[in-house]
């Protein structure tokens, strides 16, 4: 293989590139792909096979290749590139794959960006039918996007004719026109949203801080035209995964594109004749056509030769070529993936032998040979008039000026339709080498085994075989494994359909889709309106539902647990203060505000007085517990909802959902008050004194001011409000506060706190206390399978109610079965172990354990959910999840812990307080 004069007409001769592959340094030159620079410099093999290890090479010319994928390592690191899609730039460094690729230990310092874009039309392809709608668009004076994957317009066109530069000119001249190359539109989603990857090679002169490799373009278009042309198909035979097999029609691009002949003595297996109309081409560069093996005259193609590249081939009626490539073209397949995605239907065009758009879709045109139509006359005249009708579909006049060149519509026969070439007296399950899907190393033995395992669904059978998960999605395999699922099953082509396509249509970095969103912009980080005071005081953070909260405040060289133990202690025995304003808090208002809580919550929240709180439970429709809180009743027609910091962007959607789905006839306002009210918990024995010496205006006596009520007041012009409301079973009351007056508030609350020796206390602590008091923690202390009444809550499930959601599935004998997974505490017989979180419970005795783990499996009767060493009880305790766990309470279980059998005492879940005497003061 070598370059050939008179062809390559992209190439810039004058310009040569350095590269290195492997290892081996190489000449290529400016208009190359990394692909065409290798076969230029006769290297045939650029990787192995991810399954069995077999050499690969080049197959096709463009996205659809499904064997060159590369690990790029410089002037970027970018794992499992195609080849036939890299641009050759100076200094490239790649190497094949062995298999599989390989992530850069570096990090990667590039940026990735994304665009919004609104138009009229988009047209995706700039082949000949997207460059004629898009002509015709601009000229009527429509916003127009026009992309296209390749480096330049001209589609497959090959040389590309005069007329494609004059459009390209025309549309770059045009102010409404957005024309991007180099940019794949890999996924079309509902009311015409059209995602597209374009790859930018500016950033290669740019310093990598500044260099923006990838960008994004969402685009909102009234009308989608796609363009995307067609993908020659292979054959399924003996060996056809060797190195110098390729696409026929590739192989002519890979001449007249980049001046490369893929072989010196050529072989064409066909099953049309607009494959051997390239081979003038071919023989004009110097190759020697060694034989056209045509399927329609009864002869194939049942073996190659050669160990790592091709050597020659051994005909079906025995005879033995020698040859250096085989071109294959076993018809083509529209490429229909952006039409499938946005809801379009298929069909099987049996004189095509493809599948082709069944039927129209609102705002999605198929031009050109996505449609199925075939040859540049034809495709030329279908797409003028199509595109004068999406003019006219959106308001505007066609222009009558010409488009493209006049050239006369011909039909092109699409020849014979063969999947695969096997002797008629083979086991299918034997043809081993017979590849249907090359980056799987699928074969048809593999579908044969499928099919014998009795699937018959195209969608079962990818599955099993893997056949089409590939980084190409099956372009080249997908519909050639339908067409011998068909062969094997007798069953027609256009009843067993194809695959699913979705997207995306070609491989997209994450860090493309991740755009700017990376580093501390991964996920955005909130902070309340204390975190500067937290900071400045010394608080060690962790992350809760994207919030940064203090997680424990630790002095001169304290521990976590020493600074957990003195925070906890100062809450039981004196008073501590918690910047809870990360809780979700959603206003709900309206007329029916009761009567929607009621059916989001399993308990009665309409009959709540204004002034009030009532904690309230919610489950999924299974039943299961998805979340818990405190609802405020502000007014007759509001309430304020409180939800867990993680839940609250969940439950808020959850409740959006339900209102605008199922119940739309509720006249109801949901809102997000998470961000712009503060919650500060003043707990513990001399939190009513405190909070009396601040708001002096209110009675703070329990019979004033009793448990579970608000009131309103203010402080310095500013309405707070109060609620009765504790987390950890001690007297608390809930400050609340407009967030921006927030830390002025809290800092009046710690200076007056001081008399009283006010402690700032975490999260831990948090957890420590209402662990103790046995108030579980959903997510934590739940696993998505646990009712309100495996927590002990069936008091908070309203048996008055007609209806709330979950509640059907609360009755089913699942749910009510005995035996079910319960929630318990647990004291370690040591008093010394602080259980690891996730350790499991076996019944069978600490001394017994190792010799019960030689028997076999030890059941698990259920597994620890928290745990924490305790001042208040003086011992480390936990909370579980236990089988039949309210019926085991007083028994003796063994905790594996660390690997470590530690025999522990069933109690119930609530360990401290159980009567609840601290809660009044």
């Amino acid at each position: 293989m070598t370059r050939v004069e008179g062809f390559g007409q992209r190439l810039d001769r004058s310009r040569p590139i350095v590269f290195t592959f492997d290892g081996v340094p190489y000449r290529g030159l400016v208009g190359d792909t990394l692909a065409s620079a290798l076969l230029a410099n006769g290297v045939t093999i650029l990787g192995r096979s991810v399954g069995l290890g077999r050499p690969r090479g080049v197959v096709a010319a463009g996205a659809e290749d499904p064997c060159s994928l590369v690990d790029i390592e410089a002037p970027y690191a970018e794992p499992m590139r195609l080849a036939t899609t890299i641009e050759l730039v100076d200094g490239l460094v790649a190497r094949g794959l062995p298999g599989q690729g390989r992530l850069s230990p570096e990090p990667d310092r590039a940026r990735y960006d994304s665009v919004h874009l609104h138009v009229d039309v988009a047209a995706v392809g700039a082949g000949p039918a997207g460059l004629v709608a898009a002509l015709v668009a601009a000229r009527a004076g429509l916003r127009v996007a026009l992309v296209d994957e390749r480096p330049a317009p001209g589609g497959s066109l090959v040389p590309v004719p005069a007329w494609v530069d004059e459009a390209k000119a025309e549309l770059a001249a045009s102010t409404d026109v957005t024309h991007l190359q180099r940019t794949t539109a890999f996924a079309l989603y509902d009311d015409n949203l059209l995602l597209a990857l374009q790859r930018r090679t500016d950033h290669l002169d740019a310093s990598p801080e500044n260099a923006v490799r990838t960008r994004i373009w969402r685009i909102r278009a009234k009308e989608i035209v796609v363009a995307t042309g067609a993908h020659e198909r292979t054959i399924a035979s003996a060996d056809n995964d060797r190195p110098g097999v390729l696409l026929a029609r590739s192989a002519f691009e890979f001449l007249h594109r980049y001046a490369v002949l893929v072989g010196r003595r050529i072989v064409l297996l066909t099953t049309n004749d607009a494959a051997i109309s390239l081979l003038p081409d071919l023989e004009a560069a110097g190759a020697e056509i060694v034989a056209v093996i045509d399927v329609r005259e009864g002869v194939g193609v049942a073996g190659v030769l050669g160990d790592t590249r091709v050597a020659g081939v051994v005909l079906t009626d025995g005879r033995t070529l020698d040859c250096d490539a085989l071109l294959v073209s076993g018809g083509w397949n529209p490429a229909v993936h952006l039409f499938s995605q946005g809801g379009g239907k298929l069909r099987y065009d049996d004189g095509l032998g493809a599948f082709v758009p069944a039927g129209p879709v609102d705002g999605v045109t198929v031009l050109g040979s996505a449609s199925g139509v075939l040859g540049e006359g034809t495709v030329l005249r279908q797409s003028r008039v199509r595109a004068e009708a999406i003019v006219r579909r959106l308001g505007a006049s066609p222009s009558a000026g010409s488009v493209g060149p006049a050239v006369t519509p011909a039909s092109v026969d699409p020849g014979a339709v063969r999947w695969s070439i096997r002797p008629d007296s083979a086991d299918p399950t034997t043809l081993t080498s017979h590849f249907v899907d090359l980056q799987r190393d699928a074969t048809i033995a593999d579908i044969a085994r499928a099919v014998g395992t009795g699937m018959s669904s195209v969608e079962h059978v990818k599955r099993y075989t893997t056949i089409g998960t590939a980084h190409d999605q099956g372009k080249t395999s997908g519909v050639l494994a339908s067409g011998i699922v068909s062969e094997l099953t007798g069953v027609p082509l256009g009843q067993l359909g194809t695959t699913t396509y979705r997207p995306p249509y070609a491989p997209v970095p994450f860090a493309a889709l991740a755009g700017r969103d990376r580093g501390d912009l991964y996920e955005p980080v909130r902070v309340t309106a204390v975190h500067d005071w937290h900071v400045a005081h010394g608080a060690e953070f962790e992350p809760v539902g994207q919030w940064l909260r203090p997680r424990h405040y630790p002095l001169d060289g304290e521990s976590m647990g020493d600074a957990v133990r003195r925070e906890t202690a100062a809450v039981r025995s004196g008073v501590g203060i918690l910047d809870g304003s990360t809780l979700g808090t959603i206003d709900v208002q309206g007329p029916d505000a009761g009567v929607f809580l009621d059916l989001i919550y399993t308990n009665l929240i309409s009959s709540l007085k204004p002034g009030m709180v009532r904690y309230g439970v919610m489950c999924g429709v299974d039943g299961m517990v998805i979340d818990d809180g405190t609802v405020m009743r502000l007014e007759p027609e509001r309430f304020i909802v409180f939800t867990t910091t993680g839940g609250a962007a969940k439950i808020l959607d959850w409740m959006e959902e339900w209102l605008q789905t199922e119940w739309p006839q509720l006249r109801v306002r949901l809102c997000s008050l998470t961000d712009h009210w503060a919650t500060f918990p003043v707990v513990g024995p001399r939190s009513r004194a405190l909070i009396g010496s601040v708001f002096a205006d209110i009675d703070v006596s329990n019979e004033a001011f009793g448990f579970m009520a608000v009131r309103e007041t203010s402080f310095g012009g500013v309405p707070v409000r109060l609620a009765r409301v504790s987390f950890s079973g001690e007297l608390a009351y809930e400050v609340n506060v407009d967030s921006r007056y927030a830390l002025d508030l809290w800092e009046i609350l710690i200076s007056a706190g001081q008399p009283y020796g006010l402690t700032p206390y975490g999260t831990e602590t948090m957890h420590v206390l209402r662990a103790e008091k046995g108030y579980p923690i959903i997510g934590q202390d739940t696993d998505g399978t646990v009712t309100p009444h495996d927590l002990a809550l069936s008091w908070a499930v309203s048996k008055k109610k007609i209806d709330f959601i979950g509640k059907r599935s609360l009755a089913r004998p699942i749910t009510t079965a005995p035996g079910r997974r319960q929630l318990v505490g647990l004291l370690p017989a040591d008093r010394l172990s602080v259980l690891t979180e996730g350790s499991q419970l076996v019944a069978v005795g600490s001394a017994d354990l190792d010799a019960a783990r030689q028997q076999g499996p030890v059941a698990m009767l259920g597994f620890v959910t928290s745990s924490y060493a305790s001042v208040a009880l003086e011992r480390p305790f936990a909370l579980a999840l236990l089988d039949d766990g309210f019926a085991r309470i007083g028994s003796t279980l063994t905790a594996v812990h660390n690997g470590v059998g530690v025999p522990v005492e069933v109690t119930s879940h609530v360990l401290y307080d159980p009567e609840g005497a601290r809660r009044d003061g």
